[in-house]
């Protein structure tokens, strides 16, 4: 295993903490590249689903608020709610078709109804992630990632064109090309900190250009109060249990499952560009995301306003500026909060011309559907990964560019014609067969301590047996046991409490003539993964006692990979035959 790269053009990782000044400029980008999407999505929604102009103020507001509050959380996590990361919240446009299916069945208060209801799932999702482990995967969540460029895509290549009635033809073109220009340069050349500023110094050379063609809408602005508060739209719930509510909810169940999903991803992908040093994924922090997204949706719910989700060029923003620090997240919530009281400022950002945000999502969106590559490539590719990849991607391509007809699936084909809900669901139902059809897993449960060893020896001799495997393999499989049982063992004893009262269950499964064994227990802190990696950098050095057993292991195993979640470490052990280990 070798050394974990390091990142070293990253100025601030994840528990650095730049100026305040530089926080603010940084967050001031994410903000102004989201801030039209996030509201002009509530706007789609509401006006498609027949709803007031009073409720539009409304979930405008509430949107921005819910947003604020859901993006702190994220950066500063409460207790086992929150990633402590930069991911920034807004407007979910997985959400768009239920939402709009369910004003016009019921109106806002259904809604808000079955918002409510559907993330109370989202919560159970992050409580139990660690029983969803062989389905929603790198392969998986990075697939979806991949698909959400392609979902995102049109919608920037549409903005790039969209000029006011009467506008120069060459007004949307020439504001585009010089946002993109500036954009990449800067990105590409600049150095120090004047790299940060790439996307607003793009932006403004952009905005420059439209308003030497008239084209930068200041009536906007003219218009907007200065400071405002609504005071009517709220329309409460339904609590009636209608027959359309239970029409609707196994759908927004789903919809809610596949924004789980892309949270998973993002916040895999975000500890993938915020540390210098390269570390194992923690899957504490994506379940913090996944129930920080919780915790935006049901504010949505209480709120009356459409649901909530991680913006995945939080990703690519971070991978560009090389800005990870917890207290950008911070003040991005921050300032959605402010805006959401000062509708003066939020005009300035919406006057925003659409080619300027448009050549903004090409470039931010590129960038993470190279990120959602490297997340899927990170093991390897073998035939079985190729082709769940390269499958739920193509048909989660072809329903989102209308290549397949929705309209042949019937009461699914809304939701289906969401390439990253066609591909993502394609992706986790060719993962459930895979697991489903696969050689058949053997289990044994015995407690946290040293003095199993022998029962799961015995455990694995039996299994060895029935698998037809070579003396030599199973004399590998004992010892590769062995070692990470004592590895967990060691991890344990850092925190004695209760230790005869933990358990471990060993499962084994023949695989591709090798075989993977997990280990599933509650451990101590630290993650195998990371300090394999440490032990491959510094082979040279003296070992450590406690560092034998890893070291041993390291040269047992193909591959060690550790998820930890909160009361939950699971380590999956691959063993090959000597001839077949690379």
């Amino acid at each position: 295993m070798p050394p974990s790269p390091t990142r070293q053009d990253l100025r601030y990782q994840a528990d650095e903490t730049p100026a305040w000044g530089v926080s603010f400029g940084l967050a001031f980008q994410y903000v102004l590249l989201n801030i039209a999407g996030i509201v002009i999505t509530v706007a789609i929604v509401v006006r498609a689903g027949g709803g007031s102009e009073s409720y539009l103020t409304w979930a405008a507001f509430a949107t921005l608020i819910v947003c604020g509050i859901s993006t702190l959380l994220q950066a500063k996590s409460l207790g086992r709610i929150g990633a402590g990361y930069i991911l920034l919240m807004g407007t979910s446009g997985v959400f768009i078709a239920v939402s709009v299916a369910a004003l016009q069945l019921g109106g806002p208060a259904l809604l808000a109804t079955l918002i409510v209801v559907s993330s109370l799932f989202q919560f159970l999702i992050s409580w139990r992630l660690s029983l969803l482990r062989r389905f929603i995967t790198p392969t998986v969540a990075g697939t979806v990632i991949m698909l959400i460029a392609v979902t995102v895509m049109p919608i920037g290549f549409d903005l790039l064109f969209v000029a006011p009635e009467g506008a120069a033809p060459a007004a949307a073109p020439l504001t585009a090309l010089t946002t993109i220009v500036i954009t990449v340069v800067v990105i590409l050349r600049a150095r120090g900190a004047l790299r940060l500023w790439g996307s607003v110094i793009g932006a403004v050379g952009g905005c420059l250009v439209a308003a030497g063609f008239g084209t930068y809408n200041m009536g906007i602005v003219g218009e907007a109060l200065w400071i405002g508060l609504p005071t009517a739209g709220w329309p409460g719930f339904d609590l009636s249990l209608s027959a359309g509510f239970w029409a609707m909810l196994p759908a927004f169940i789903f919809v809610t499952l596949v924004g789980a999903i892309e949270t998973i991803g993002d916040g895999m992908a975000i500890q993938r560009v915020s540390w210098r040093e390269r570390r194992a994924t923690d899957f504490r922090a994506v379940q913090g995301a996944v129930a920080a997204d919780g915790v935006g949706n049901l504010l949505s719910g209480l709120l009356a306003t459409v649901p909530n989700t991680t913006y995945s060029n939080s990703v690519s923003i971070v991978d560009i500026t090389g800005i990870a620090a917890r207290r950008v997240g911070m003040c991005i919530g921050l300032i959605f909060i402010a805006l959401a009281f000062f509708p003066k400022a939020t005009a300035v950002l919406l006057a925003i011309p659409d080619p300027v945000v448009g050549a903004y999502i090409i470039v931010l969106i590129a960038i993470l559907f190279v990120l959602g590559v490297e997340m899927v490539t990170q093991d390897g590719i073998d035939y079985r990964k190729a082709t769940i990849i390269g499958v739920s991607f193509w048909i989660g391509s072809g329903f989102q560019s209308g290549a397949i007809p929705s309209e042949y699936f019937g009461w699914a084909g809304s939701l289906l014609e969401n390439g990253m809900t066609s591909g993502g669901l394609t992706a986790i139902l060719l993962s459930v067969f895979m697991e489903l059809t696969g050689p058949r897993r053997r289990r044994i449960e015995s407690g946290l301590n040293v003095e199993a060893l022998p029962k799961i020896q015995d455990f694995l001799g039996r299994f060895a047996s029935r698998a037809g495997v070579t003396e030599e393999m199973a004399n590998r499989l004992d010892l590769a046991a062995e070692e990470t049982l004592l590895v967990l063992v060691d991890q344990a004893s850092d925190d004695d409490e209760a230790l005869g009262e933990r358990r471990l269950r060993v499962t084994a499964r023949a695989e591709a003539g090798g075989a993977e064994l997990e280990f599933l227990a509650v451990t101590g802190e630290g993650n195998i993964e990371d300090r394999l990696a440490l032990l491959g950098g510094r082979a040279a050095e003296v070992p450590v006692e406690r560092d034998v057993s890893l070291r041993l292991l390291r040269h047992i195993a193909t591959s060690v990979h550790h998820q930890k979640y909160h009361d939950t470490d699971i380590v999956t052990v691959r063993v090959d035959p000597v001839g077949a280990k690379g």
